[in-house]
């Protein structure tokens, strides 16, 4: 099976990727490991997306395309994958379809985790980050004696920027102007299917195996 997890930040996508790579038995393909695996063993295009990250950079879309080539058409793929972070944009959805055709595969299903801006203002609002141990939690949904204090390793816990009212405002217009488009695109093509991203993890999960037909 071949998925794309689509969907804003804050609705939960690395989270149900990792229960149905387990579930299903195919990987989970997530933009941002790629990226540091693929500089990490140091391929040639890994150097060149250091290089651009190095220099403060986006990573073009070619290079990101040319990665994910990759990563695909490897041996590790052949039973299918779950995409996360990637597609973000028309001409990277365009560029994964014309990928697949090469590879001569296709998509099962683009899964559209739906979720009010609200309910991501207040999910993100109340993340916590260890500067230590960098595990995050959620004060909403987690009890903590001390807040300020990881209960893991008793780091300091702090409000990443990414997480501020402000930028989280600011994340969801992009992904409004940049990435609900590709929504269309696969809504055209007859893959995308939506799911309420607003309940629990649980809850979740089971509707996204409920509509792949694994319940």
């Amino acid at each position: 099976m071949r998925l794309v997890l689509f969907g804003p930040p804050g609705v939960g996508k690395g989270t149900q990727a990792k229960l149905l790579a387990v579930e299903l038995g195919i990987p989970h393909i997530s933009t941002g490991d790629m990226l540091r695996e693929a500089v990490r063993t140091g391929t040639e295009l890994g150097l060149k997306a250091k290089a651009v990250i190095d220099s403060g950079h986006l990573v073009s879309d070619d290079i990101m395309v040319g990665i994910m080539r990759e990563v695909l058409s490897s041996p590790r793929c052949d039973p299918g994958f779950i995409l996360d972070g990637f597609p973000r944009t028309v001409p990277q959805a365009e560029a994964l379809t014309a990928l697949l055709s090469d590879l001569q595969v296709c998509l099962d299903c683009v899964v559209n985790l739906r979720i009010s801006n609200e309910i991501v203002a207040g999910r993100l609002g109340s993340r916590r980050t260890c500067r230590k141990c960098a595990k995050i939690y959620s004060l909403a949904e987690t009890v903590i004696a001390d807040p300020a204090r990881c209960p893991n390793c008793g780091g300091e816990l702090y409000q990443r920027e990414d997480d501020r009212p402000e930028t989280v405002l600011r994340r969801l217009r992009v992904y409004a102007e940049s990435t609900a488009p590709v929504e269309e695109y696969y809504r055209k093509r007859a893959l995308l299917r939506d799911v309420d991203g607003s309940g629990t993890v649980k809850g979740v999960n089971g509707a996204i195996l409920a509509l792949l037909g694994r319940s």
